[in-house]
């Protein structure tokens, strides 16, 4: 149901507005029955502690031989509401194990601002695995990977000059990575299982076998853990299963075991052969701790799908000789707000970001839903080799679609710009990137200006990160002109663009409007800066004279503050804005950055229901509900077409939507409220990795 707004909607939609655009700143399953002999040659010291121990190439929890069949769930890609019903989807599956990163960025977004509660409540998480009888396998970084931006390092770690040499033994960093760990360790320390705590192992590092041969940064981490954690937990880095990522990836001499990573359909056995060879004599019980039960998806790409079949047989393979699996993932959730990562390929314009769902073609899928044939197919395999009966499946979780929502145009992102206190406008002779700012997220307005040319001009920007909208404006016509928009400028496909000629009599406006897309988190160039990360040419000379804006939507998890690069963009603004833009004009105007509103009814609280918003015809943006930052959409480049908004983020009563839409709304100004996923948009030209 969607009704007429009054002039106080429209006051309260601006304020939402504002207040979202943030700040200018910065279980385990017990084998079948062992020999007397192989159980005798293990020895206890402490009969009656808790512990949990790797002899005779087997777990051993408690002085009972062990096999981990766990699965992958992050806290941070599930709003605190729903953790505990993920995880007894979890227990349903099988599962006796959690493992689960820990993202730096998360908790440290700004130095020495520690975020440990809300989504990042990490101590709660752990308690709840503690309740339910999980066993967790934490994996503390620093460097997580996971499709994280930066992988999970803080983007703040990028302004420091001279340039940090991240995963390594620099000095800086292993300082900045020791007060990290400073704080963090000892949080955890009481929940290791030798404490009473569901903590039995912690992983260092992710996959370093892969980057680097930093054998001094991986001691000096085995060393930092130790201090903090203790002689008890077992340390464990993973690594791709080949002599060559081992080799590099082991930390020998510091009795940290090595497990192993493998595409899902390799013959395990000869792996796990081979892992042997990098742990200690009888230290080498054979787990592979990422069992891909699916991939990730890149805008631009056909979504990512795993046979369920495949899947369940290849994990037989595993568990009918006794080795371990955690399944990566179990339930993936999703990247809300602008914590979705990205990969390059050959070199760093190859630039491919994630999409807002990391749904990952797991069992336990983005919604929670698990009436799905990989949940079933894995379900039966696991069954095999436990011996209690597996809790009964919980039925998926209702959803709603509560039908079309008209949106109307609030405002022009660059209007918006033109109210702003001239103090928090950053001016440099050449531009200077978004970390440099003190930014981390959103999006750079860059602006300069330049002398009119009888034919036009050329415009090149050779290296932006990731995506620069351009538009020019002749500031003297007061005429109610509109900034031009003149092209695009993009990381992976970057090209020069034509300026045409504007009579003008003062110079020109030049407006270079940067989107970070999401940083790097794999390979070698992760080193990545947002913005405008090279001289600006015109006519193949250099331009000068920039001034920079800030435009920091809040992220996931932050708190919502008031922006003071609009905080003049009151009441008054919207007067002035609706005099002189009539709505009736705003609809038609396309390639412009505006904000666009409406809202839904829910009439009652048992009506409050997880629903996924559709935005099948828009072009690319970013959308808020309840000022909750869902994520970004693109479904002109696919494949997803809608967000997911968890039941949490509604509200019995009016709820609001709001997006920031980049470049083409939708002709009629309409998004739907559905109940259901869909990845059929865009062009879906390549697919990653497809079984």
């Amino acid at each position: 149901m969607v009704r007429k707004r009054s002039w106080r909607m429209t006051f309260f939609v601006f304020l939402l507005i504002i207040v979202a655009l943030g700040v200018v700143v910065p279980a385990f399953a017990p084998l079948p029955s062992l020999s007397s002999d192989s159980f005798s040659r293990f020895h206890y010291k402490h009969e009656d502690a808790q512990k949990f121990e790797i002899a005779d190439d087997m777990f051993w929890k408690d002085r009972m031989p062990f096999q981990i069949i766990g699965g992958d769930l992050h806290y941070f890609r599930v709003l605190p509401e729903y953790w505990e019903d993920r995880l007894l989807r979890a227990k349903a599956l099988g599962l006796n194990t959690i493992q689960t990163y820990v993202p730096w960025n998360l908790h440290e977004p700004i130095p020495r601002k520690l975020v440990f509660d809300g989504n990042a409540d990490l101590e709660t998480f752990l308690k709840l695995c503690k309740k339910l009888d999980f066993l967790v396998m934490l994996r503390v970084g620093p460097y997580i990977c996971g499709e994280w931006d930066l992988g999970g390092f803080p983007a703040w770690l990028l302004a420091i000059e001279p340039a940090l040499r991240l995963r390594s033994s620099d000095p800086t960093f292993l300082s900045l990575v020791e007060r990290w760990w400073g704080d963090l360790l000892p949080k955890v320390a009481p929940l290791l299982y030798n404490n009473g705590g569901p903590i039995v192992m912690v992983q260092i590092e992710n996959e370093y076998g892969s980057y680097g041969d930093d054998s001094s940064y991986l001691h000096h981490l085995a060393m930092l853990a130790r201090r903090h954690l203790g002689d008890e937990v077992i340390l464990y880095t993973t690594d791709g299963g080949t002599r060559a990522t081992l080799e590099k990836g082991t930390i020998s001499g510091d009795s940290v075991y090595s497990a192993v990573d493998f595409s899902t359909g390799e013959d395990p056995w000869p792996i796990f052969k081979l892992q042997k060879e990098f742990n200690l004599p009888r230290n080498s019980p054979p787990l592979c701790s990422e069992f891909y039960t699916g991939w990730l998806t890149h805008w631009g790409e056909k979504n990512a799908k795993v046979d369920a079949e495949f899947t369940a047989s290849a994990l037989r393979k595993i568990l009918s000789k006794k080795g371990s699996a955690v399944l990566y993932m179990a339930h993936g959730g999703t990247n809300f707000g602008f914590y979705n990562g990205a990969n390059t390929g050959s070199n760093e314009s190859d630039y491919k970001p994630d999409l807002t769902s990391y749904d990952y073609d797991a069992p336990i899928k983005e919604s929670g839903d698990v009436d799905n044939a990989k949940f079933k197919a894995l379900r039966k395999v696991i069954s095999e080799f436990t011996t209690a009966p597996l809790p009964s499946v919980p039925s998926n979780n209702m959803k709603a679609g509560y039908g079309d929502i008209k949106l109307h145009n609030t405002a022009f992102l660059l209007d918006i710009l033109n109210f702003i206190d001239p103090t928090v406008v950053v001016q440099s002779e050449r531009p200077v990137s978004m970390e440099i700012l003190g930014q981390m997220f959103g999006f750079l307005l860059y602006v300069s200006e330049y002398a009119a040319k009888g034919n036009g001009s050329v415009l090149s920007v050779p290296k932006v990160h990731d995506r620069a909208q351009v538009f020019i404006l002749c500031p003297s016509e007061d005429n109610g002109e509109r900034p031009k928009y003149v092209g695009l400028i993009e990381r992976w496909s970057n090209r020069a663009i034509d300026l045409p000629y504007l009579k003008c009599v003062a110079k020109i406006s030049l407006y270079i409007l940067v989107e970070n897309m999401g940083r790097v988190n794999y390979g070698p160039y992760m080193y990545d800066r947002k913005g405008i990360l090279s001289s600006v040419r015109l006519d193949g000379s250099i331009l000068y004279n920039w001034k920079m804006l800030s435009i920091p939507f809040h992220n996931f998890n932050e708190a919502q503050r008031f922006n003071p690069i609009i905080q003049a963009a009151n009441s008054a603004f919207i007067e002035i804005f609706d005099r002189k833009y009539p709505k009736d004009n705003l609809e038609n105007i396309s390639k412009e950055p505006a904000f666009f509103s409406g809202h839904f009814i829910i009439d009652k609280i048992n009506n409050v229901k997880d629903t996924f918003i559709s935005l099948k015809g828009w072009g690319k943006g970013v959308a808020f509900v309840n000022d909750f930052n869902i994520g970004r959409y693109w479904p002109s480049f696919g494949p997803q077409c809608n967000l997911y908004v968890p039941a949490p983020v509604l509200r019995q009563g009016e709820n609001l939507v709001v997006i920031l839409e980049l470049e083409s709304p939708h002709p009629e100004l309409v998004i739907s409220s559905v109940d259901h996923p869909d990845f059929s948009c865009g062009s879906r030209s390549s697919s990653l990795h497809q079984l």
